[in-house]
């Protein structure tokens, strides 16, 4: 048996987390495929070629792993007998289901062939919640907290990708009989006066990525280097973090209905969408996990085929789960190129059932009472107390028809959850968005009915490996483009704007949050369409992911990514319906563009392109600002109508 540090080798030649090269230099050393020499030369011939686009730099990098391999390989000898008193730890705890126990165990441990069809659900769908079953344990470092530091910003938790750092904030008397290393302070803001504020690692589940260390805004004054998170060697922490992450799960999270829908008060809520298999430091699940936290068990998601529902839906264990009462979001997959059109079909559903519903409620309003009645059909249910509220009533409203003996009391009882209000979103990459899917979305828009779209944007084809998309900006090198893409973008936001009645937003959570949050919530409010564009850092891009934050806010002051939101509710208002959320570029394009290995590909392999291509995105960016900017002055005297669809489910008492 050999071993090789290689994750110390990649960190010293300053390749992160990346040690492919490594290992490939010594699976050829141990196989004796080629001699030495020989194999050594093949393979830095193929890193000079692989990574050509990514820059010399990343080549350089990498010829310093080759040549150092071989340097840090070690045999050790295998004893006559096991003598070491720890073993394995079992594929999943002994406290998960039976379900995982029986299947998804088998599954993880290779032997899922062997399962037999009887052990599969009949009717093809799969329990919700299995990643936190896995406890993969990848992370070598985790962040650490220091309490006295903490400003209690909730960002790292906000932008963690795999909701594997949470906060929570809870009366005194929820931390009676916490482990002894469980860590709290007492929180400093005025909602919940007198409680304490917790900060927790889920120690298996954490990847390690560190961007909650590279996200958080707190220093210590005399000490400007040491924040309030920093990372640690995992192997010391993972046995004491373990009871404290188990105590942290089963503390209470506050009513829905008193948090703030903000950045800090998002983070009081339970995501439903965790530990995912995506990329470690990933750019598009926070997004998602946030989604979670904003609507909870209301939402059912429509997922185009690409990152997000592989790392969604790809068996054997989902991050999507349920809340501790059982509920959760509806996630399905359709195809790649009908997904708008599948979402669709959601919202069709939505409104049939709770139209259905409303009927049978007006006939039945004598029996059941024409108070509770008219009180579930004429409410708004916009803000969460308002949802709750609606929960309660329409679960006396089942009370009520449990005494009736009508054949139509007995099918409103089964449909009258759909009375409660539900959100749509159509979720996809921008290979669906901009290319494949297109046709679709924008028929969709155009029907002015209520659902909500978002567009998880890496600018590139990532699932399948890296080819351009018409989200791919002028120049980036990528497959099918090795030379740099010879057309700009496709602006996507600015097609739908010009139908007036869609609700269009572009954001960049680790540039501005607190706009992420304000602009998925007036997308989920609004009354039609609407169509969120969020920028996600990916790997394909050719840079750490921990700077994935940095990247994005130059990609905001650049004005490569300006921020907006177009809202025709401030049209009707005589408003000018377009915000601008972000200044006039301020930083030259060139200082974001110099920091990916897509953009520095094209100019090592020719300057002269790659300065018109820098120029062309110079001009680039100023239209598209003086675009916007004149925009965002213009009032709509009559703003395009939004549909004459009535909110589904709202129907007069008596009509």
């Amino acid at each position: 048996m050999f071993v090789v540090d290689a994750h110390r080798l990649a960190r010293e030649v300053g390749l992160g987390g990346r040690i492919n090269t490594i290992m490939q230099t010594c699976f050829f050393e141990l196989a004796g495929l080629l001699p030495r020499e020989e194999a050594l030369a093949r393979i830095r011939e193929s890193v000079r070629r692989s990574y050509a686009r990514s820059g010399e730099d990343t080549v350089r990098r990498n010829l310093a792993a080759v040549d150092a391999a071989l340097s840090h390989l070690h045999e050790v000898r295998i004893p006559d007998r096991a003598t070491s008193p720890r073993s394995r730890l079992p594929v999943v705890p002994a406290e998960a289901p039976d379900f995982v126990q029986r299947v998804t165990a088998a599954m993880l441990a290779g032997h899922g062939d062997d399962l037999p069809v009887s052990a599969f659900p009949v009717d093809g769908t799969w329990p919700v919640g299995t990643s936190r079953w896995e406890k993969r344990g990848i992370a070598r470092e985790l962040p650490v907290w220091e309490p006295a530091l903490c400003i209690q910003c909730n960002k790292c938790a906000l932008l963690c990708p795999h909701a594997a750092i949470r906060a929570k904030v809870v009366p005194p008397e929820a931390l009676e009989g916490a482990p002894e290393g469980f860590r709290t302070t007492a929180y400093e803001g005025r909602d919940f006066r007198g409680w304490s504020y917790a900060l927790q690692v889920a120690p298996d589940d954490c990847t390690g990525c560190a961007l909650c260390v590279a996200v958080c805004p707190a220093h210590d004054k005399q000490e400007p280097s040491r924040k309030a998170l920093r990372m640690e060697p995992a192997a010391a922490l993972r046995e004491g973090e373990r009871p404290n992450w188990d105590f942290f799960l089963g503390l209470p999270d506050p009513p829905r209905e008193t948090v703030r829908l903000d950045v800090k008060g998002s983070q009081w809520l339970e995501p439903l969408f965790e530990f995912s298999g995506a990329c470690s430091g990933c750019g598009e699940t926070p997004y998602l996990k946030l989604l979670t936290q904003l609507f909870g068990d209301r939402l059912l998601v429509a997922n185009a085929t690409g990152c997000s529902s592989i790392f969604g839906g790809n068996l054997p264990t989902t991050p999507w789960c349920a809340n501790r009462e059982g509920r959760g979001p509806a996630w399905s997959n359709s195809l790649f190129e009908d997904n708008a059109e599948f979402g669709f079909g959601f919202r069709l559903a939505v409104d049939s059932l709770a139209g259905q519903a409303a009927q049978l409620l007006v006939r039945l309003s004598p029996h059941v009472g024409e108070a509770l009645a008219r009180a579930i059909l004429e409410t708004e249910a916009r803000s969460e107390a308002e949802v709750a509220a609606q929960r309660e009533r329409v679960a006396e409203l089942k009370r009520r028809l449990r005494g009736a003996e009508l054949p139509e009391a007995r099918r409103l009882e089964r449909i009258a959850d759909w009375l409660v209000r539900k959100t749509v979103w159509i979720v996809g990459g921008d290979g669906w968005a901009y290319d494949i899917g297109f046709g679709g979305l924008d028929h969709v828009l155009s029907t002015g009915r209520d659902v909500n779209v978002l567009v998880l944007d890496t600018e590139v084809y990532s699932n399948t490996g890296g080819q351009q998309s018409k989200a791919t900006p002028l120049g980036a090198a990528a497959k099918f483009a090795v030379t740099g893409k010879r057309t700009p973008k496709k602006d996507l936001g600015l097609m739908a704007m010009s139908y007036g009645h869609v609700y269009v937003a572009q954001v960049a959570l680790g540039a501005k949050d607190a706009q992420t949050v304000r602009a998925l919530v007036e997308a989920e409010t609004y009354r039609g369409p609407s169509l969120v564009i969020a920028y996600c850092p990916c790997v394909a891009h050719g840079y750490e992911l921990v700077h994935g934050t940095e990247q994005q806010k130059l990609a905001v002051d650049s004005g490569i990514w300006p921020l907006y939101r177009f809202d025709p509710r401030r049209a009707e208002a005589g408003q000018p319906p377009l915000v601008l959320d972000s200044p006039a570029p301020r930083v030259p394009v060139e200082g974001f563009l110099r920091r990916e290995g897509r953009f520095r590909a094209v100019g090592e392999a020719g300057p002269e392109a790659a300065r018109r291509f820098v120029e062309a995105t110079r001009k680039i960016v100023e239209r598209r600002a003086a675009i916007l900017q004149h925009l965002a002055k213009l009032s709509v005297a009559s703003p395009p109508t939004r549909g004459s669809v009535e909110r589904p489910g709202r129907v007069r008492a008596g009509a």
